[in-house]
């Protein structure tokens, strides 16, 4: 008999928030606003949950952890001061997105602690370093040159929610096709290897 270590009724209420999602996203924002990394880890948490996989949980921990984490930062902080402190959240806050819209966004506050969760109970994976490096490279590739530089998805155009016109396109994207394994990537690793090995 297979053991499981993921409960069913989390498989399946994480499959049904991202069925409810999934649409709803695609119609008010679009089907690019799926490339977010954002995006790409919740889809992927509910497959890592289905196959109880540590390398895809590990994975998706590695490349989303610091990220969401700032992004709660963001959060709670206008919601206590009245002013955004790194400009991540400001959608949630503007009027012309609807308030369900804006509710199942939230998912951003229960990820990084799912996948928390997740890696506790199956285990870090240290190959997720490196996967997460190279599926990052390949989702921003893709980013660049299928979406508009105004919607800066992943911040493939510039940090913060508008293109930055300092550098060269192409070596702007260079550069942070290797900042986010070194500065993000490699520090979440090795907290998670001191944590979970």
């Amino acid at each position: 008999m297979v053991e499981h270590h993921l409960p069913l009724w989390i498989k399946l209420f994480a499959t049904a928030f991202v069925a409810v999602l999934a649409p709803v996203y695609a119609r008010h924002y679009g089907w690019a606003n799926f490339l977010w990394f954002s995006d790409i880890a919740l889809f992927s948490c509910v497959v890592a949950l289905w196959l109880e996989s540590p390398l895809l949980a590990s994975m998706m921990t590695v490349g989303v952890l610091l990220l969401e984490s700032a992004w709660i930062l963001d959060f709670a902080w206008r919601l206590l001061i009245g002013r955004g402190l790194l400009g991540l959240t400001d959608y949630m806050f503007e009027p012309k997105n609807p308030r369900f819209i804006r509710g199942l966004s939230l998912f951003h506050v229960a990820m990084p602690f799912l996948l928390l969760w997740m890696v506790s109970r199956l285990g870090y994976d240290r190959r997720a370093w490196l996967a997460q490096t190279l599926l990052t490279w390949g989702v921003l590739l893709i980013t660049y040159f299928v979406t508009r530089p105004d919607d800066n998805i992943n911040w493939a155009f510039g940090l913060g929610s508008k293109p930055q016109h300092r550098l060269p396109p192409p070596v702007y994207l260079v550069f942070l096709m290797l900042a986010l394994p070194i500065v993000v990537y490699w520090p979440t690793h090795l907290l998670l290897t001191r944590l979970f090995s």
